[in-house]
């Protein structure tokens, strides 16, 4: 995904600025950032769910170009604390994920409920698959609705703090999961909180202000410096292994 001078006002007030980043296929790119930095807004506006000024192009195509149902098919999104109808099943708010390859009021095929099974399971939601979705803890409702996002079998998976409510192993699922999917050649952005997870990304866009501050490699030691500073120098990037850990300053 690319976008070019990419801006957007909510109520009245200018939340991005003119902001260029291009995205690279086939990568998991993070996009991490104070409180109030744009994240979430760019990752809206990537997705096409916010006006906005600029131009976005989804795989060499503007955004406005693709047809609902196409783009639906290519792009999957799941947003920050998102409600579902708590009377649905688990099966059936997984199987929402498929609307985009269904005919219109047509029953599920059995390549639809191929997909719907491989993503319950690969986020450890198919033993629930008949209980109600208003009946889960937060965490196990977020699994549900990380396996609608994977039913969908898109191209490009945005994420919106996909790691809300999930206790530590399941994050730790989670990063393994991404690491799957784009080892099976999808596109990922996901934004976190969790700087010490998406130190784990391949790239990192650091964003401030509504504004790109900076978008490198998470080993480069630049992304590193960007990192402390957007974020007043109250942490720091260590290497542990072959990772790297943000710590409290």
């Amino acid at each position: 995904m690319q976008a070019r001078g990419l801006g957007v006002a909510l109520g009245g007030v200018e939340v991005l600025h003119g902001i260029d980043v291009s995205l690279p296929a086939r990568r998991w790119t993070s996009v991490v950032g104070p409180n109030g930095a744009g994240k979430s807004t760019l990752l809206k506006a990537l997705a096409g769910l916010l006006p906005h000024s600029g131009q976005v192009q989804l795989l060499d195509r503007p955004l406005a170009q693709w047809r609902g149902r196409e783009r639906a098919r290519c792009l999957a999104w799941l947003g920050q604390g998102e409600q579902g109808a708590d009377d649905l099943s688990v099966w059936d708010v997984a199987m929402l994920g498929r609307l985009p390859h269904q005919p219109w009021l047509a029953a599920p095929s059995p390549a639809d409920r191929v997909a719907v099974e491989l993503a319950l399971r690969a986020t450890q939601a198919w033993d629930w698959r008949e209980r109600a979705l208003g009946a889960l803890s937060g965490g196990e409702r977020q699994r549900v609705l990380l396996a609608r996002l994977l039913a969908v079998d898109a191209d490009v998976l945005l994420m919106d703090e996909p790691l809300a409510n999930l206790d530590p192993p399941h994050q730790a699922d989670w990063l393994l999961l991404v690491r799957e999917l784009v080892a099976q050649g999808k596109t990922v952005v996901s934004v976190l909180h969790e700087i010490g997870m998406a130190l784990h990304a391949d790239e990192l866009v650091v964003v401030a202000g509504g504004r790109v501050r900076h978008h490198g490699g998470c080993g480069d030691p630049r992304t590193h410096r960007a990192l402390e500073e957007v974020f007043g120098h109250r942490v720091a990037i260590h290497p542990l292994g072959d990772q790297w850990v943000a710590l409290p300053q």
